[in-house]
């Protein structure tokens, strides 16, 4: 199979941009795991295949790193903007997208970044999903591998469970430590993307976060969303403010509007080259 493709990252996630707007169906899960492979493919945490839609301009399928498929990806969703831009496809000021999520509007900034409302978080045990008693699963004790924490479960699209670190320890290796165990924890039937984050003086946050079906990531835009409805719901941070989440690969602006009616994402996202390369899926 021949594809050509274009490698973009927010933040140092990076993405194979695919248009299979022809072809009509995503780049198949075998396929995305040999392209994604950084030392015998391409390289990446991810397969984003443009797909044509009846509801936008375009759709957005992902496939991680490992041939799963997330629900959403808000730095690839970026990277799927500037993309289409470039070619288009979007008018320059952007234009709406359909995901896993839905429908979202994309605008880009006058500085050249995305901005994207990511739409409501969703908190109940069964929309995220988490097995739990109660309508919601907030600052909640947990315990895992012989740790005991306190967790936020928020869903952005994809799960997520948020988890303010009170160690000395950096969030890097709690990430590495707890990460695989929390994205593998049987109370999350579909997997979670594991998030560890600690406060800023300054009210930003900073955040690392263990990304199901790709591991330890330079930056998660939907991470980050969760990480800041996650300070909201548990007092740390107010409604309608902008919240800087400080990742690896660089900071994202978040808002939560008031009544968690909606979340704004905004990042960078840059191209990186295009190529075309032969995949043998056997």
């Amino acid at each position: 199979m021949t594809i050509t493709f274009t490698k973009l990252h927010g933040l140092g996630n990076d993405f194979l941009v695919v248009d299979r707007r022809t072809d009509g169906s995503p780049v198949p899960p075998e396929v995305a795991t040999r392209l994604c492979d950084r030392r015998r493919g391409v390289g990446g945490d991810g397969v984003l295949s443009v797909l044509a839609s009846a509801r936008a301009p375009l759709a957005m399928h992902v496939t991680n790193a490992d041939g799963s498929v997330a629900e959403m990806c808000g730095n690839g969703l970026r990277c799927v903007v500037r993309w289409a831009v470039d070619r288009g496809l979007l008018p320059p000021e952007g234009g709406a997208v359909e995901t896993g999520r839905g429908v979202l509007d994309c605008r880009v900034t006058p500085e050249g970044w995305v901005r994207v409302a990511m739409g409501a978080p969703r908190l109940q045990p069964a929309e995220v999903p988490v097995a739990a008693e109660g309508e919601s699963v907030i600052d909640r004790p947990w315990t895992l591998g012989g740790e005991h924490f306190r967790l936020t479960a928020v869903s952005m699209g994809n799960p997520h469970a948020v988890v303010f670190d009170t160690t000395a320890a950096p969030l890097r290796d709690r990430a590495r430590q707890l990460g695989p165990q929390l994205e593998y924890d049987a109370r999350f039937p579909q997997r979670v993307n594991a998030g560890f984050a600690r406060e800023r003086p300054d009210g930003a946050l900073d955040l690392v976060v263990w990304e199901r079906g790709a591991g330890l990531t330079e930056a998660c835009g939907t991470g980050a969303c969760a990480a800041v409805v996650a300070a909201v719901l548990t007092g740390r941070r107010p409604e309608g403010a902008p919240v800087e989440v400080h990742l690896p690969g660089g900071a994202l602006r978040v808002e939560v509007a008031a009544g968690l009616r909606e979340v704004y994402m905004t990042g960078p996202a840059e191209r990186v080259f295009e190529g075309v390369v032969a995949v043998d899926a056997a």
